[in-house]
């Protein structure tokens, strides 16, 4: 097997932003969607933690949008 270096350059920080933003949202109001502290929503659009699994589906369900376009996969909502 080629062993190949893959590099991760994650867009879901700036797609949940982008998400919220667009329905004019708190990050206070998906937390709470999320049942979690906004400052944990928060470290999330910072990428100053990771997002769990959990948080994506629920993410993709509300807004509509496939887990690929938030991750970047993808440009198809």
């Amino acid at each position: 097997m080629d062993k190949k270096h893959i590099t991760c350059n994650l867009k879901y920080p700036e797609r949940i932003r982008e998400l919220r933003q667009d329905r004019d949202l708190t990050q206070k109001e998906i937390a709470g969607l999320l049942k979690i502290a906004q400052t944990t929503y928060s470290q999330y659009e910072l990428y100053k933690r990771p997002m769990p699994i959990e948080c994506l589906v629920t993410l993709c369900k509300f807004y509509g949008v496939s887990a690929d376009y938030v991750l970047g996969f993808s440009d198809k909502k």
